[in-house]
């Protein structure tokens, strides 16, 4: 028999499948190692086809697989399928590809797998007491090996590890006694599931929709009826229920016997999502995300392949989850960026999403009170189902929008990032019982120190962006892009000036400005710095929640998603910083997360108001954010696009290319832009394509290496996908320059 084999750690030139010599058990999907090179040694590789016959050259002696490697992570037919479609899509390396669709862990040697090992007695009662009064050779002498016995004489059956920590008791003992014929010791498979408890209080109660959100259900429910491939968005505004609608869904497509996929694009907001379906669904949920430890991911993906889960819930990498039969997948805030990966495979949870329910004819259900420009275009044009909610849940009003002008509050003497309106408005929320959202989307205390004498700004030597000062532990210096750190300078590096001014500010200064003005309301600050342990997030949620707080100071993660019946008031400390970055989606993210974090407050009976601070106060995007009229943004912004031939109207490629040298790196720009220039005259001539660039990149230089662009408007198909692929395999053999190319990315 024969296979044909893809390395998993190949460059993209030379990734293509290789024939090997195996065995008859082999089967595709496997992992094998194989013998690669003329050294003599082994790499990891994925076997993706097996077959009879193979063509071999004359004089070649073909290899022969030299093992099978993890054989409970054996790729299903559709996971190889998955992993062809982000090669061709995305143009990673099918040993990338491989790697992101498995969990981490899953291709070492030695699996993290866990037993609970139970020691048994294989005695009765009578038969044990016996043995602990008996003398001689028959008796028990061992006081170690008789505490133990004592132990198990009532409960039959106990943990070795609790065994172990009995006075007295080693495992030498419990050894022997089970050398003796007196107990056995069973192992069992642990599966580690830290949202275990989650399900330990049922939700069975009948899920009661108001007459907009049935309309919305039945919608649907009508798509998902059909067993084709379909796409809805539901288009709800904050507050709408849009998350009962999709549990009626899910409830519907488990009863159908088949499983759901649901993404979050944050973190922060699974413990909320979590809680609420695993106690209508209890064990037979499974969560996917980063923070969790290796081992839980393998445990987790473990539970979904043997069939123990109905609904797995997690973030973006949990797209891959290897469901069978899926009904539906939904894709909850479906604007987010982090469903896009900047990292290869460079994918979007979307396009993945699109890809299984067509294999699976299910439904991919988007949801979010801001959609994608790009989204609300498909559904505006047929190609998605679009569901609007138009009215929130319970009757419940959308907050009343305030714009304060930063820039009165300076004229005024007010230095402070607080205006005197919301602390007066802070003032009444804590009076009045109830909770309050801060939001500023800057973690740590200054962005930036300068020197009064010779204008310096502190730079990171690594990267070519400014150093944030953190007041944390002492004070350091910390670069956002690399992790550089260092102490907090007393004079200027460059003059020796003591002159330093500390510029800007982020939810450290904002945390610190609190607690000196409001002394009597307490804080919490939730950022990147303050939830880094693994269930960070769901401990602040909760206490939050559970009012041990009565301001919650975050970053984007508490702008999104949450439900705080408290919150009534929601303030937002600098609301035009995201419009100043050079991004045509600049508008849209700025007007999706301001529409976010106005949307928690007054989620209950207490009517909310939001404060929005800014410098523009005569801004479109924040006027039509303040109003929730996501409708005339989108005209607006729809518009613009087509006038300027930006997506959804076209797509962008974005090619990288990165050097240690700077002389190099600007070479390899000429010799890309020629190349690009004669396959654009050449083989190419009929694409349309508008190239820019080469330029250098936002952050011209990140981790000590130097990077330039060049940006490409075009349509993606497979001929310009081949095209962009021929510059990999041709830009590869340039062992001092590297060239990435991202499609659709994040930001342009």
């Amino acid at each position: 028999m024969f296979c044909e084999v893809y390395l998993l750690d190949t460059p993209y030139h030379i990734d293509r499948p290789f024939d090997y010599s195996c065995g008859a058990s082999l089967t595709p999907g496997n992992i094998v190692r194989v013998p690669f090179g003329r050294a003599g040694g082994t790499r990891l590789g994925v076997a993706v086809k097996v077959k009879d016959e193979c063509e071999i050259p004359e004089g070649v002696t073909l290899k022969s697989v030299s093992a099978v490697v993890s054989p409970i992570f054996t790729l299903t037919e559709e996971m190889l399928g998955l992993c062809r479609f982000l090669k061709e899509f995305t143009l990673c390396t099918f040993g990338e590809a491989v790697r992101t669709v498995l969990p981490p862990g899953a291709l070492s040697e030695s699996l993290n797998v866990r037993y609970r090992k139970t020691a048994r007695l294989l005695l009765d009662r009578e038969a044990v007491a016996t043995l602990l009064t008996e003398t001689g050779r028959r008796g028990i002498r061992s006081e170690g090996q008789r505490t133990a016995l004592r132990f198990l004489m009532d409960l039959g059956a106990a943990e070795v590890d609790i065994l172990k920590q009995l006075p007295g008791v080693t495992p030498a003992h419990i050894s022997a006694l089970r050398d003796k014929g007196v107990l056995a010791i069973d192992e069992d498979e642990e599966i580690r599931n830290p949202y275990a408890d989650y399900a330990r209080t049922r939700d069975t109660s009948e899920i009661v929709l108001s007459r907009a959100q049935m309309a919305a259900y039945e919608t649907i429910d009508s798509l998902y009826s059909e067993n084709e491939p379909r796409a809805a968005l539901l288009y709800g505004i904050t507050g709408s229920g849009k998350t009962k609608v999709i549990m009626k869904a899910i409830d519907r497509t488990i009863a159908d016997g088949k499983s759901v996929i649901m993404l979050v694009p944050e973190i922060s907001l699974t413990p909320q999502t979590v809680s609420i379906f695993c106690r209508r669904y209890g064990e037979r949920v499974a969560v996917i995300h980063s923070s969790l430890s290796q081992g839980e991911r393998l445990d987790a993906w473990r539970r979904i392949r043997r069939g123990d889960v109905d609904l797995v819930i997690g973030t973006r990498s949990a797209i891959f989850a290897p469901l069978d039969n899926i009904g539906m997948i939904v894709i909850d805030e479906e604007h987010e960026h982090t469903y896009k990966s900047e990292s290869d495979p460079k994918y979007h949870a979307r396009d993945i999403a699109s890809y299984r329910c067509g294999k699976h004819k299910a439904l991919m259900l988007l949801a979010s009170a801001t959609p994608a420009v790009e989204s609300f275009y498909k559904a505006k044009t047929g190609a998605y189902t679009l569901v609007p909610l138009r009215e929130r849940y319970g009757g419940a009003r959308l907050p009343k929008a305030v714009i304060v002008d930063m820039r009165e509050e300076l004229r005024l003497g007010n230095p402070s990032p607080i205006s005197q309106r919301l602390y007066n408005m802070l003032t009444d929320v804590k009076e009045n019982e109830n909770q309050a959202i801060l939001f500023l989307n800057r973690r740590g205390y200054s962005s930036h120190i300068s020197c009064k004498e010779c204008g310096e700004v502190l730079e990171c030597p690594r990267c070519s962006v400014s150093l944030t000062f953190h007041s944390h532990g002492g004070g350091a210096m910390l670069c956002h892009m690399c992790g550089y750190r260092m102490p907090t300078p007393r004079a200027c590096p460059s003059c020796s000036a003591e002159a330093l001014s500390f510029l800007g500010f982020g939810t450290q200064k904002l945390e610190s400005e609190m607690s000196k003005y409001l002394p009597e309301m307490t804080l919490m600050r939730m950022d990147a710095d303050t939830t880094q342990g693994k269930l960070a997030y769901d401990r602040m949620l909760d206490d939050f929640r559970a009012g041990r707080a009565d301001i919650l100071l975050g970053t984007q993660m508490v702008a999104k998603g949450h439900d705080f019946p408290r919150v009534t008031l929601v303030g937002v400390a600098l609301a035009d910083t995201s419009l100043h970055v050079t991004d045509f989606r600049a508008a849209e993210r700025t007007f999706s997360l301001l529409t976010q974090v106005i949307g928690r407050a007054g989620r209950a009976s207490e009517e909310g108001v939001a404060v929005i601070q800014t410098f523009q106060p005569n801004n479109e995007t924040i006027r039509l954010a303040c109003r929730q009229d996501y409708d005339s943004f989108y005209e607006g912004e729809i518009a613009l696009r087509r006038e300027l031939s930006y997506p959804p109207f076209c797509d962008m490629a974005q090619l990288t290319l990165t050097a240690d040298d700077e002389a190099e790196l600007s070479r390899a720009a000429d010799t890309l832009s020629a190349m690009v220039k004669a396959k654009l005259d050449g083989e190419y001539a009929n694409l349309p394509f508008v190239v820019y660039g080469p330029f250098e990149a936002q952050i011209y230089k990140l981790n000590e290496k130097y990077r330039m662009r060049m940006m490409v408007k075009c349509k993606l198909n497979a001929r310009s996908r081949k095209m962009f692929s021929e510059l990999l395999t041709e830009f590869a053999k340039d062992r001092k320059v590297t060239l990435a190319v991202d499609l659709n990315p994040l930001t342009v």
